[in-house]
């Protein structure tokens, strides 16, 4: 799927009946003629804000098919985007048709457990995006209860900037910026407990808005995902030692180990580490879906 140009670029498919609008690190966005938005999750992977020039298999597909779960198991908290999976054979399993939003310009992250980014604001003033946190938690520790720290969106190759809730309410609006906050921990307060009950702990989580045609605050992109969020699994889970998870994190470490720069365009990936990858992504829709791929 996609592919990638003379410049290691990604390069979205051409799609009968639907012009490209842009291109993101996984996803291809398309419009037709009646304004709806066809969303394309590719095999693309990102690593330390680069686009990798190895896809991992069915990714695309898994992101996609565990969107549309999470979106009906939480469809009575928030209206989301979702209209249609009746996509051009081309993109089968891994499109869906949605409504066009017009997308908060922040991203909403929920918390749960202390990890990544939020351990390091952490380390340096005991709080994350101003929620003040107690002495003692390490890397992993569970919270005393989950919290909203939002951050800037940031284009391909940027890193995203997490921001306190005083200034996410300077770019949307007070008003619109306490209801993100309140959706989203009910989102991943829900969504957290249902994985519980499936071996698996949901860390934390991104969840991006956008107002619909009337002006209704609307789910949109993917959700609750391996790409999106830190799961792990509960049985493994050790505060102050790195969880098991299941995303990428096979790749990170490989590419951290080879002495890669961060700064040049990154190496390709080995088959093993892309094996490894595609079963822990498949290993995570099955087990929060109880389905087989």
């Amino acid at each position: 799927m996609s592919g990638f140009g003379k410049n290691g670029a990604p390069v979205a498919p051409k799609i009968d009946g639907w012009t490209h609008l842009r291109t993101g690190k996984v996803r291809d966005l398309y419009r037709n003629e009646d304004g709806e938005i066809l969303l394309v999750a590719s095999d693309r992977i990102s690593a330390f804000d680069w686009v990798l020039p190895s896809e991992i298999p069915n990714k695309g597909a898994i992101l996609t098919q565990l969107s549309l779960f999470w979106f009906e198991l939480l469809g009575d908290i928030v209206p989301n985007h979702f209209i249609s999976d009746d996509v051009p054979l081309q993109v089968l399993d891994r499109a869906v048709i949605v409504e066009p939003l017009q997308m908060y310009e922040i991203e909403c992250v929920a918390r749960g457990y202390l990890s990544g980014s939020g351990l390091s604001e952490y380390e340096t003033n005991s709080a994350v995006c101003g929620n003040p946190l107690p002495a003692g938690l390490l890397d992993g520790s569970k919270l005393p209860t989950p919290i909203f720290t939002p951050a800037t969106k940031a284009d391909i190759g940027d890193h995203d900037v997490n921001i306190d809730f005083e200034s996410a309410s300077k770019i949307v609006g007070e008003e619109v910026a306490a209801e993100l906050r309140q959706l989203s921990l009910k989102l991943y307060e829900t969504a957290a407990e249902y994985a519980l009950s499936r071996g698996i702990i949901l860390a934390d989580t991104k969840f991006e808005f956008g107002a619909d045609a009337d002006g209704a605050i609307t789910l949109g992109d993917e959700v609750l995902t391996p790409d999106s969020s830190r799961f792990w699994e509960l049985d493994a889970w050790t505060p102050g030692t790195q969880q098991a998870s299941f995303d990428k994190q096979f790749v990170r470490d490989w590419l951290t180990s080879t002495g890669w720069d961060k700064k040049s365009p990154p190496p390709e990936l080995p088959d093993e580490i892309i094996e490894k990858t595609a079963l822990r992504y498949e290993e995570a829709y099955e087990r929060i879906t109880g389905s087989k791929f």
